[in-house]
């Protein structure tokens, strides 16, 4: 299944009460997903699982934000981030994301599970969407698609940096704030 859909621009949204949740295996293919994926991605559950979970990943986020998802739970440990998602229909809507290696009975990383839960609206629209918007126009400004990373990748921590926090406690403030 590839991704040839167009960004609707109109947004949708779940109840803050309920919970995306989804689990892949180690490459990022999806073994599981509950309704609610389902309902906002747009797909059955028998078109999603074994697909890779980029299959819903919407053109407006910056490739260095999954770098950092992908180094952080390579690294055994637990990431949160604000994700934009593109559902089969083009539309989209945000999520802030937990996202944590799944262990197997010998102590081995056998996947990765996410819950994800309804951002605050503003601080999507007046934090996350335009920082997300500079680190891409950075990354767009690379034709060689390391260096495109690499750009990205620097504005990302070089934001963070600059607000004399962790990635972590900057994701909980923003997340607090709201």
């Amino acid at each position: 299944m590839s991704n040839q859909i167009k960004p609707s621009g109109r947004e949708t949204f779940f109840p803050a009460s309920e919970l995306i949740v989804s689990k892949t295996d180690l490459k990022g293919r999806m073994t599981y997903v509950n309704r609610l994926f389902c309902k906002m991605a747009g797909y059955t559950e028998a078109e999603l699982l074994g697909q890779p979970h980029s299959l819903i990943r919407h053109p407006d986020m910056p490739r260095s934000v999954f770098k950092l998802l992908w180094d952080t739970v390579e690294e055994r440990r637990e990431i949160f981030a604000f994700v934009k998602n593109m559902a089969s229909n083009g539309d989209h809507y945000w999520v802030f994301a937990h996202v944590t290696p799944s262990y197997g009975l010998d102590g081995k990383v056998v996947g990765y599970h996410s819950n994800r839960r309804v951002p605050a609206p503003d601080l999507i629209k007046k934090t996350i969407a335009p920082l997300y918007a500079e680190v891409l126009a950075i990354e767009k400004r690379h034709v060689n698609g390391k260096d495109s990373l690499a750009a990205g990748y620097k504005a990302l921590t070089d934001f963070v940096t600059s607000q004399k926090v962790s990635y972590d406690e900057l994701m909980f403030s923003l997340k607090s704030a709201a």
